[in-house]
């Protein structure tokens, strides 16, 4: 009997993808009729040219401009209602968000409660919101987090100190504007923390339960330049070869993630990250190695053609060699991009671990793990990354 083909959808913005595409924000905008434009981004980024020139390029189009900088590294639930205040107090009617995933989730946020009339933390889980936000224009500096393809937001509950998931077709970007010129301006150690989160996006995507034909192509050709380019880019920061291929495994992660959702390992690096407020992508890059082993066994053939994709020969290896040379591979790419510090080093105490394992266990990444964590199996990965 021939293997039924199960039915996926599969959500996506119109996208431009190249050098130059950011300067089509005003043309976007443009076309979606819109009179005023909050413009949102970080502290870090709105004194960099690229604001600038997004801005320039909407008000050449005639569109006015308002700037909302006050974006945390992680953005946070209190700065998703401040900016819809600001966004209601200029009448504006079109959301622009340019810099890295902090700034486009805290976006996504935005739209949703100004058309929803209620608080953020009121969203979260899967297919939450009722009314799409306005038109959403996303402008990536970032190479990693994907939030410019994808349906998901994450934003920082402060009174329980973690990362809440929001999960919502109404949250896909009406554009994206991917533009690897602007990554060039990302450090060292911001490059290298992004393109392991996509690196992560495209694993757990190929691993995941809801896996389908389209997702899979896009995962693994993710894999394959993300392993192939990210060290090259992070050594040659002005080389736009290196940062284009790194960014085009970026977006094709996040298109394969924001449809095939994720796993184990985000759920696992939203409770810690929001825990201790940490960078999400180092969060993933020490996680990755420990839900891989724990997951291979329940996913033998998927992780395999895992492996193939980070470069690894596989014929006649045992599960248990193709496994051991996986988590080596990515322990590897971890290490040369600079990446090497523990939960311990960053603070994380070991009478921590159970209750960032119980919040884990109720992200929505969790349900399309390959294998349902038990709260020990949670913990026991915790410690093992300790």
């Amino acid at each position: 009997m021939k293997e039924v083909i199960a039915m996926r959808k599969f959500v996506a913005p119109e996208l431009i993808f190249g050098v130059g595409s950011s300067l089509l924000a005003g043309q976007y905008a443009e076309n979606f009729g819109v009179r005023k434009a909050l413009i949102v981004t970080d502290p870090g980024i709105v004194k960099c040219s690229w604001v600038t020139a997004v801005k320039n390029s909407l008000e050449k189009s005639g569109v006015e401009t308002v700037v909302f900088s006050e974006v945390s590294e992680n953005p946070r639930d209190d700065e998703v209602m401040r900016g819809t205040e600001i966004y209601h107090e200029n009448g504006c009617d079109c959301i622009v968000a340019v810099g890295g995933g902090s700034p486009m989730d805290c976006a996504k946020g935005i739209g949703i409660v100004s058309t929803n009339n209620a608080h953020i933390l009121s969203f979260e889980g899967v297919d939450m919101v009722e009314v799409p936000g306005p038109p959403l224009i996303c402008v990536p500096s970032t190479a990693g987090s994907s939030a410019d393809v994808s349906q998901f937001a994450i934003i920082t509950d402060t009174k329980r100190d973690v990362k809440i998931s929001i999960v919502s077709k109404a949250m896909v970007p009406d554009a994206a504007l991917i533009d690897p010129k602007l990554t060039t301006t990302m450090s060292a150690q911001l490059t290298a923390a992004t393109g392991l989160d996509a690196l992560t996006h495209a694993m757990e995507a190929y691993a995941s339960n809801a896996n389908s034909a389209l997702t899979d192509l896009l995962a693994l050709d993710a894999i394959k330049l993300v392993r192939k380019y990210l060290v090259k880019a992070i050594k040659e920061p002005l080389n736009i070869e290196y940062r284009g291929h790194v960014m085009l495994g970026s977006m094709q992660a996040g298109l394969a993630f924001s449809n095939a959702i994720l796993g184990a390992v985000h759920a696992m690096a939203h409770s810690l990250g929001g825990h201790l407020d940490l960078p999400h992508g180092e969060c993933n890059a020490i996680l990755l190695p420990y839900v891989v082993r724990a997951n291979f066994p329940h996913a033998t053939e998927r992780y395999t053609h895992i492996a193939e994709a980070m470069g690894i020969y596989v014929e006649g290896k045992s599960a248990e060699r193709i496994c051991d040379d996986l988590v080596e591979s990515i322990v590897d790419l971890r290490t040369k991009a600079g990446i090497v510090k523990s939960l311990r080093d960053f603070g994380l105490e070991k009478d921590e671990i159970p209750k960032l394992a119980e919040l884990a266990l109720k992200d929505a990444c969790m349900v399309t793990n390959p294998v349902e964590f038990s709260q020990e199996d949670v913990e026991k990965i915790y410690e093992a990354a300790f």
